[in-house]
């Protein structure tokens, strides 16, 4: 897919960024930088039961609805508009780390962005401590990375793969070869439909600030500026869905269900998803 005209200039507004004169280094800085200021890491769609997408229909979400979005929302969209924009982009799958042990293939999706040089560019990782950069990463640079969101290190590991490691911590292990974003798919299924999957277990939202962040998850508000911290607890969905609106910019249709437990959650969604689909014929 090509985005059009409108739809470019539609998602540039969205993130606060002119159209660069070229696509070089210096303007993808800019670019991602303002698209992690600009739009928060968020699950929101998931206790609204609302299907997530991948590629135009990120876009759309993001461009249109002025939504957030996880990672394959968020950098599939950003991939478009950086095609658009004259960037070369390959799509990579990764496996995400969980301590020291790492998950299924394809649970993270990211871009490769040539200026000439490569760079690794990721706008949607990490609720916690445990984040994409700000700014984009010299692919085939081996030695630390300064970054405001820390310190980012690119480590050859087996097979040709790259792991990805901030602050000593190792966050996803890049695979070299390059995906179709149709490749994720089945993978944004079990996002969608698995009890245990990461996407089910809180519902979230980060927005990124000059000096910190502001999160939250499930009824607890996190606000960080420095060494400042402050937390509040929301006492209804009522307020949850006023402080989505106020902190964050994003309007849901009705109240979110995270008190249900995923597994519940998870069920009605596969449910609502298949009947959604079935009358398109996309239902076996």
């Amino acid at each position: 897919m090509v985005l059009d005209e409108d739809t470019v200039e539609s998602y540039l507004r969205r993130i606060g960024a002119k159209r660069p004169a070229h696509p070089d280094a210096g303007a993808l800085r800019v670019l991602q930088e303002r698209h992690v200021m600009s739009v928060p890491f968020e699950n929101v769609d998931c206790y609204v039961r609302r299907p997530l997408g991948l590629g135009e229909a990120a876009v759309r979400k993001v461009a249109e609805r002025h939504r957030g979005g996880g990672c394959y929302e968020l950098n599939s969209a950003l991939g478009l508009l950086l095609r658009a924009l004259g960037y070369p982009v390959t799509v990579l799958g990764a496996r995400v780390y969980h301590g020291d042990v790492l998950m299924p293939p394809l649970r993270h999706l990211v871009l490769l962005v040539e200026t000439p040089e490569t760079w690794l560019v990721d706008v949607g990782f990490g609720f916690g401590k445990d984040r994409n950069s700000r700014f984009p990463l010299r692919f085939g640079d081996r030695s630390p990375q300064q970054d405001p969101h820390g310190e980012y290190l690119l480590v050859d590991a087996p097979h040709g793969d790259v792991d990805v490691v901030r602050d000593g911590t190792p966050l996803y292990r890049l695979e070299r070869h390059p995906r179709d974003i149709g490749e994720f798919e089945a993978t944004l299924w079990w996002f969608h439909t698995a009890p245990e999957s990461p996407m089910l277990q809180a519902l979230f939202c980060v927005r990124q600030t000059e000096t910190g962040r502001v999160s939250l998850k499930n009824r607890t508000l996190v606000r960080t500026a420095g060494a400042e911290r402050t937390t509040v607890t929301l006492e209804s969905r009522e307020q949850v869905r006023e402080v989505l609106a106020a902190e964050f910019g994003i309007e849901v249709p009705g109240l979110p269900d995270f008190e249900r437990p995923p597994g519940e959650l998870a069920r009605i969604i596969a449910a609502e998803i298949a009947a959604a689909a079935a009358p398109r014929g996309e239902r076996a």
